[in-house]
């Protein structure tokens, strides 16, 4: 089974894709992949197995332009995630990976430290996507390509009803109940109502954020409850899409024109494109009270694991290529699928994101971005997106389930930064 990118790197979906992978088999052994027979020490690279054609081709390709090392790729099915995390205890495992280190591989020593490589051009990093591979100032990860999330909404169908695009999320409230009819539903968050696609995205736009700079919880505070009471609003007007042919990953529903609204992510824009020309905008999460809109993003990076037998050689080569080969930056972020490159300077020279709803994802993920952080765990997330799901389809109190959530959350957080 392949798995796009789409699967991995947006921030709602990334933790939960080993579940997708795990179906999958696995391949463990070394040396089978392809590369470069460049001079110097041996490298293996890892990458999971993307779904987008093309995408194993040009990684290679890049491999085998490097002549300071012989860089060998391979290309791994079944739950890459946790493969990867096996691998880096032993001696076998990768020399350069493809991933998001995590707290207890950066505390346990696992990774290396990477903040030399992106010296003078750390600013040209998108922060939101740079933020969770950051630890006590270093870096341990250098972020690829950026995916994100945000809103698509068909035009012919809001002007019909005399709607503007919703800016807030009142507006959307109102917006979504007001454009469904029997034939359509105004808004589509996933056939779950919208838990598992949004995840933080409500706190953020709110003003509040999963974890503050300090490590504590970030959203102790009325206002989450009132934001996430509202998502329950939309789904007990029956405004709401559920039990759609596809998920939200996917814009069938909307294409097919089940709503008139739908979450989805940047990925999904070449396909809108091609089959409803210029009917559609996208627009950031609205805003709530005192908050602003925000879009969700994720970012895999390039690490280098500590077990590694040539860590100068290993690091020169991801400097190599994810920070100073540009062309093959760009090249990997929109030549197999469609994404946004983790370089802002890249990101403004792209041809394809220039004009039109990529410029709009573009100006999105710099202004009003958020990635989960380093310390929002599984754990954490597990309570708080179970929580959400109990508030948005069963109508549980926003307040009760938070306050549970809290507690959680704050012990979780103490544990991970004893």
């Amino acid at each position: 089974m392949t798995v796009s990118r789409r699967m991995l790197l947006a921030a709602g979906a990334a933790t939960g894709a080993g579940a997708a992978l795990s179906a999958c088999g696995s391949n463990t052994g070394r040396g089978d992949g392809s590369g470069s027979a460049g001079k110097g020490p041996a490298l293996q690279q890892w990458y999971h197995q993307y779904g987008e054609q093309g995408t194993e081709q040009a990684v290679q390709r890049y491999a085998a332009a490097y002549d300071k090392a012989r860089v060998t790729v391979q290309w791994r099915p079944g739950n890459y995630d946790q493969q990867t995390a096996a691998a880096l205890l032993t001696d076998s495992g990768p020399d350069v990976f493809e991933g998001s280190p995590t707290l207890d591989q950066i505390r346990g020593g696992q990774v290396v430290d990477l903040t030399d490589l992106i010296e003078g051009v750390k600013d040209d990093f998108n922060p939101a996507v740079l933020a969770p591979k950051t630890y006590r100032g270093r870096i341990w990860g250098i972020p690829q390509v950026i995916d994100m999330q945000m809103l698509f909404y068909r035009k012919s169908l809001l002007a019909k009803a005399h709607i503007d695009p919703p800016t807030t999320l009142d507006e959307l409230v109102d917006a979504a109940k007001a454009l469904t009819s029997k034939q359509v539903k105004g808004l589509f968050l996933g056939n779950d109502g919208g838990a598992g696609a949004l995840g933080g995205t409500p706190l953020y736009a709110a003003g509040l954020e999963l974890v503050t700079e300090g490590g504590k919880v970030g959203f102790d505070d009325p206002a989450a409850a009132r934001t996430l009471g509202k998502l329950h609003r939309l789904y007990a007007d029956k405004s709401l899409l559920l039990g759609a042919p596809a998920d939200w990953s996917d814009p069938s529903a909307f294409l097919q024109g089940l709503t008139a609204m739908q979450w989805t992510g940047l990925w999904a824009l070449p396909q809108v494109q091609k089959e409803l020309g210029d009917d559609f905008g996208v627009l950031p999460f609205p805003k709530d009270g005192s908050g602003a809109p925000t879009v969700p993003v994720g970012a895999y990076g390039a690490a280098v694991s500590a077990r590694s037998k040539h860590k100068d050689a290993a690091k020169a080569f991801v400097k190599w290529l994810w920070v100073d080969g540009t062309a093959d930056q760009k090249d990997f972020a929109l030549s197999y699928g469609f994404h946004i490159p983790a370089r802002i300077s890249l990101a403004k020279q792209a041809r394809q994101l220039r004009e039109g709803a990529a410029a709009d994802a573009v100006r999105f993920t710099t202004e009003h971005s958020f990635a989960e952080p380093l310390l929002w765990t599984q754990a954490s997330k597990t309570a708080y997106q179970d929580a959400v799901n109990r508030i948005i389809r069963d109508g549980a109190s926003p307040d009760g389930q938070l306050r549970t959530v809290v507690r959680k959350v704050s012990a979780e957080l103490d544990r991970v930064q004893r």
